[in-house]
């Protein structure tokens, strides 16, 4: 169970791209992060979902350390970092990430050792050490030591994702952001990768934040789930209360087009497309889209993450007068 201390808080981050101008025209601003305010526990894993273009990516990036924030802070293990120097070299031995592609993600040219090797290395770790935390890691993560000298191509997919993880690891980071970690694998191998990360989280006390477009997979995973929309986050919970008491339209309509042979009727269908980010809507962000829509959700200002239960909130004007979802107001 993860303890009350964050290990991970984000408060008030934004993340802002300038896009278009020249030179006669001030460029125009893409808000991909607007606002953001997050915590992880140690121990944690912390499902973050949405759509493509929602800004968890750009979250995710901001959290290790490889995007500048426009505004607001990052601590970890309550130490503020920057995205240069020292500082960026300090956040990458608490924070690493495991990439959606196991493919892409290697080096073909260097072979396993070399890979765990170069990051323990930049970070002064030398002599019969390395080979010593290779050896240790490529067991943790369900691969033989002798295997070190081979190349990504003499591997399958599942082992590749397996040598990212290791990757990951070798630091010894406290928190890990895992990017679709099995969205690129194949359905046979993506329950066996699952469980490898639920059991390094046991064994090694890690954090997790997950990004997956796969609820189901965030369902399985997750101690809480934060959902996030075109740049904000509109709800946050427990992944109990998440699945089975969403209390924001936009997060029912993702659940709802989770695929289920028994349902016979959609409770709720998300219709139109994610607004152009250069120029947001008004208000509630999620309006436009939004059946349950009423013109004070087109207002502004925008409607602000209120908590509605213990440990769940939601960013909408409608969510105490709108019943859980399978209940009947």
């Amino acid at each position: 169970m993860a303890e009350s201390t964050p290990i991970l808080r984000i408060e008030d981050l934004a993340v802002h791209f300038p896009q278009g101008g020249g030179l006669f025209g001030a460029p125009r601003m893409v808000r991909a992060v607007d606002g953001v305010d997050l915590t992880l526990a140690r121990g944690e894993c912390l499902g973050l979902v949405g759509e493509s273009g929602c800004g968890k990516s750009t979250l995710a990036l901001a959290v290790l350390g490889l995007q500048p924030p426009t505004r607001g802070r990052i601590l970890v293990e309550g130490v503020e970092g920057a995205a240069a120097g020292a500082a960026r070299k300090a956040r990458a031995r608490v924070a690493q990430m495991v990439f959606q592609d196991p493919y892409s993600s290697l080096n073909p040219r260097q072979s396993v050792r070399r890979t765990l090797e170069a990051p323990l290395r930049l970070h002064g770790v030398a002599g019969s050490e390395i080979d010593d935390r290779i050896a240790a890691m490529l067991k943790h993560v369900g691969l033989r030591p002798e295997l070190a000298d081979r190349y990504p191509h003499e591997f399958s997919g599942g082992q590749r994702q397996r040598i990212g993880i290791a990757r990951a690891l070798i630091l010894e980071p406290r928190v890990v952001v895992l990017d679709e970690p099995v969205s690129a694998l194949d359905v046979s191998i993506r329950a066996q990768i699952i469980n490898l990360l639920l059991d390094l989280k046991e064994r090694l006390g890690l954090s997790y934040i997950m990004i997956s477009h796969d609820l189901g997979v965030v369902e399985h995973m997750s101690d809480r789930v934060a959902v996030m929309y075109l740049g904000r986050i509109v709800e946050t919970g427990d992944w109990r209360d998440i699945f089975a008491r969403p209390r924001h339209p936009y997060t029912r309509a993702l659940i709802a087009a989770i695929p289920d042979p028994f349902e016979k009727k959609r409770t709720m269908r998300m219709t139109g497309e994610v607004p152009n980010p250069l120029a947001p809507p008004s208000g509630c962000r999620f309006h436009p889209r939004c059946p349950e829509a009423r013109e004070a959700c087109r207002a502004e200002p925008a409607p602000q993450l209120e908590t509605i239960a213990a440990g769940h909130r939601v960013r909408c004007l409608r969510a105490a007068e709108l019943a859980p979802a399978g209940e009947t107001a």
